[in-house]
């Protein structure tokens, strides 16, 4: 049996016992946390979050794409979001490549060479990275100056979020 079928059983008994078809689609706490795809982060359970209480948006590095952008204003404007949060963490590994060698690597590993992506947005700095997602963020046109945009590092070893200053 594939990882994807075991998922899939053990959404028969998620659904089985499932409560919260009722949930309103904003979420209770006005949050929207920009976060990376790494599997050791539980973002619901490290902010102390339940279902329905903020928008988590992944992606690797938490880099504010314009597709997280998009998500943030969305977010914003349609479900009224006012506070923004974006977490990186230690031992992310958009810290161990560059963004040229991982295109070489697929171009010559595939044989191909694609138009998208064009970057991958690694980064050398964990602080300087957040800090430059939270400056992106903050720096859109249509982002509310009324809405607190925050950036922090978790550290997968302690658990501990520390916020990281402009």
């Amino acid at each position: 049996m594939s990882i994807i079928d075991d998922a899939l059983k053990a959404n028969e008994a998620y659904a089985h016992n499932f409560k919260l078809g009722e949930l309103p689609a904003p979420p209770k706490k006005k949050l929207a946390v920009l976060a990376c795809m790494d599997a050791r982060l539980t973002i619901e359970p490290m902010l102390g979050l339940n279902t329905g209480d903020a928008h988590i948006i992944r992606n690797a590095g938490a880099i504010a794409t314009e597709d997280a952008i998009r998500s943030l204003l969305i977010s914003h404007y349609l479900l009224g979001t006012m506070e923004f949060m974006v977490i990186n963490h230690t031992g992310c590994g958009m810290l161990t490549f560059k963004d040229s060698e991982l295109l070489e690597r697929l171009e010559r590993e595939t044989g191909v060479s694609a138009v998208t992506p064009s970057h991958f947005h690694a980064f050398d700095n964990l602080e300087a990275n957040v800090r430059r997602q939270v400056a992106r963020i903050k720096a859109h046109p249509w982002i509310s100056r009324d809405i607190s945009v925050r950036g922090f590092v978790f550290d997968v070893r302690t658990g501990k979020l520390s916020e990281i200053k402009a």
